[in-house]
């Protein structure tokens, strides 16, 4: 279909088509003339203008994998489910929007309402996006490991954004916690709730079946996170195509999966982000998945890089994920058979995260490609001549802290809980600019001026792992694995080291502000 002026017409700015209009009984040919053609071109031109971007949630498109599946030597067909077509960007627009529209019908929310969501970010993106067009206040709960290029986008959107610890679920400071209390604050206030609020109906209403009887769909797999999205498809499908196998995806480190000896794993830390949890949600119902499998966060993001340049499909991590357990759960499926993944965002959240070759070299993802390395590049960190950092706890106040470290000659110190949980970095600066701003009081404790993102690198690891974290952060913790019982006064050998980007190495031994404890000296971040 083209468009352009009509040489045969004074109407100069009328379109033509050079193909038959949808619905059109005429037969392909230049209807860009006056008339009933020009009427007919108005009415399908009409047709496909949107009354907002609202009603580009749905109908995203499926896509053929054409070489990852040869490559893993599956002789099924498989299908993507390009979810990051939907208005905002990911599957969970469907389910933001479903949860305002039923809220308003019930008579529950009105215009002016505030919304608080806590959320991995993609609700609330598609929250966001439906609050602004509907007219209500916005108030996102995010958890600090989320990316920023989410927090940048729900800024754009007019979100109020809070941020909180990646701690447990029901952990005073958890982002669910902390949501709910703002609730109690602020008056006309809801939590819609995407984790129980609303019944797991499928996202995909009524389309879900008649895809898979159309296209002979024997597999879908689909990654775990509130868990709306698989339950309520996983439902349809039982009741309308029972022959269609359900995989649920979760990732090391979530205990989602069934049975539960798939979740034994000494990983604590997921960076996948939008699936897994460490407690189960009410609205997933495990028990019409008919098969969990475990993902991993390096296979995750390797797919996704994959799926980007192999298949040309600009996907978020936890597409990877799926794709990295479908390609292993579609094996035994048979040439004819077809197996249908969904991917739920886009690239546009990650940009900074998996698609950043620095980041991906930083988290141990990649392998480091630099052709031409300086001499010590290789060399381990466990070769240097490292002391131990000054140590505050969590309960110092401020204007302790600061006398610390005026005292020690030194401008930052880790925070470190008495389990051995480092907390964060506090620097001098930074305490003395917040307590001079107002920001913070002299008596409030440490943890208030405390920087919470820090990077840390092992005794293994190289010296070129860590000048490429350096790059990028002001400063990286060197991490001990070893567990030690003693007074923090009494010790004097040299555990861990705090490097500062351009200042060298800070030394320093544990100080005697710090009160006796069991210490761990297995650092953690």
């Amino acid at each position: 279909m083209g468009c352009g002026p009509n040489k045969h017409s004074p109407h100069q700015s009328v379109p033509f088509v050079w193909e038959r209009a949808q619905g059109c009984e005429f037969p392909g040919r230049c209807v860009g003339q006056t008339g009933l053609f020009q009427v007919a071109v108005a009415v399908v031109l009409e047709k496909k203008i949107l009354p907002n971007i609202l009603k580009k949630i749905g109908c995203t498109p499926m896509v053929r994998i054409n070489k990852i599946g040869k490559s893993y030597g599956l002789k099924c067909e498989l299908l993507a489910k390009c979810e990051y077509f939907n208005a905002g960007g990911s599957v969970k627009d469907r389910i933001s929007l479903r949860m305002v529209e039923d809220a308003e019908r019930a008579g529950i929310i009105k215009p002016g309402d505030t919304l608080i969501e806590p959320t991995s970010g993609n609700t609330g993106i598609g929250l966001a996006l439906v609050a602004a067009l509907k007219g209500y206040r916005c108030i996102i709960v995010l958890p600090e490991k989320m990316s920023m290029e989410k927090v940048d986008i729900l800024k754009a959107l007019g979100v109020e954004i809070v941020r909180t610890p990646c701690t447990r679920f029901d952990a005073p400071e958890s982002n669910i916690r902390v949501a709910w209390k703002l609730k109690s604050e602020i008056p006309n206030s809801h939590i819609l709730d995407q984790v129980k609020a609303v019944p797991p109906l499928t996202p995909f209403p009524k389309r879900v079946y008649r895809v898979s009887r159309c296209l002979g769909v024997h597999m879908v797999v689909i990654g775990s996170g509130t868990g709306g999205t698989i339950t309520g498809v996983a439902r349809k499908l039982k009741e309308k195509c029972p022959e269609c196998k359900v995989i649920g995806v979760d990732p090391d480190g979530s205990i989602v999966a069934l049975p539960s000896e798939l979740n034994r794993t000494n990983t604590t830390t997921i960076e996948v982000e939008g699936i897994g949890h460490d407690f189960i949600p009410t609205v997933l119902d495990r028990s019409v998945v008919d098969q969990w499998y475990k993902s991993n966060d390096r296979d995750s993001f390797l797919m996704s890089r994959r799926l980007i340049r192999e298949e040309g499909l600009l996907c978020g991590g936890s597409s990877g994920s799926a794709m990295s357990v479908a390609v292993r759960a579609a094996k035994d499926l048979k040439e004819g058979q077809r197996c249908v993944v969904i991917l739920p965002d886009s690239v546009r959240n990650y940009m900074s995260k998996f698609v950043n070759d620095k980041w991906m070299i930083k988290n141990g993802f990649l392998n480091d490609v630099q052709e031409h390395k300086p001499w010590w590049w290789n060399i381990k960190v466990q070769k240097l001549n490292l002391s131990a950092p000054l140590i505050l706890l969590p309960e110092v106040s401020c204007q302790k802290a600061i006398e610390i470290l005026q005292e020690k000659g030194y401008d930052q110190a880790p925070v470190v809980a008495e389990s051995g949980l480092i907390l964060g970095m506090v620097t001098l600066s930074n305490t003395l600019s917040s307590v001079l701003a107002g920001n913070a009081e002299f008596s409030d404790p440490v943890t208030k001026v405390t920087y919470d993102q820090f990077s840390k690198i092992g005794l293994e690891d190289s010296l070129g792992k860590l000048s490429c974290i350096l790059e990028n952060d002001h400063f990286a913790i060197v991490v001990h694995e070893q567990m030690q019982c003693r007074y923090l006064q009494k010790l004097s050998t040299g555990l861990a080291q705090v490097f500062e980007r351009g200042k060298g190495n800070s030394q320093a031994h544990f100080g005697r502000y710090c009160k006796e404890c069991r210490f761990d000296l297995g650092w953690e971040k």
